[in-house]
């Protein structure tokens, strides 16, 4: 069974993309085993602490490595995805021995897809650019942008995602898709 480590890009506990994850988690039971980054104690990525790497980073790169996946979820602000995102995959991205890019990073190969849950864009922006951003790195994204999932006013009001039919059966595909695309 493959297993599929999951980055939720928001560090509120009951985030709606924590909640899109662990609706995820249901929909996958069974067909691969699933895990959570936390990733709250990496410092800002600064050159001049890369090597040792501090210990938050080689943790999160360990549970990367060992993922036969990589799924993040991501809510968008301002029509991108979180800092405390990036400042994960800037560190994902870096050599794992001092200037030997040659070597290979924690990003470079690893297989990812991307969900959003955001208000009417879906989170669109972020996803779009994460994408993009995760591509660079070296990372194979499967579905492109991914899936985005637009939160109404009342699941705001109430602090609870709820998705339609048709939204459950669009990440019942990334679900399958995804698994597929692990092999």
């Amino acid at each position: 069974m493959k297993s599929i480590l999951f980055i939720v890009g928001s560090t509120r506990r009951n985030s709606f993309n924590r909640q899109l994850a662990a609706l995820a988690e249901r929909q996958l039971e069974g067909r691969a085993q699933v895990g959570y980054l936390t990733f709250d104690r990496l410092p800002f990525f600064n050159q001049d602490t890369e090597f040792p790497p501090p210990q938050a980073v080689t943790h999160a790169r360990e549970m990367v490595g060992r993922a036969d996946g990589l799924w993040f979820f991501t809510p968008e602000y301002n029509a991108s995805y979180p800092g405390y995102l990036k400042n994960l995959v800037d560190w994902l991205s870096r050599p794992l021995k001092p200037n030997d890019f040659a070597s290979g990073t924690a990003a470079t190969g690893r297989k990812a897809t991307i969900s959003g849950a955001s208000g009417k864009s879906a989170a669109a922006g972020s996803r779009r650019k994460l994408a993009e951003l995760l591509s660079f790195v070296g990372m194979e994204v499967f579905g492109g942008e991914g899936e985005g999932f637009a939160l109404t006013r009342e699941e705001f009001a109430c602090d609870k995602l709820e998705l339609s039919d048709s939204d459950k059966e669009r990440l019942e595909a990334q679900c399958r898709g995804f698994v597929e695309f692990l092999g």
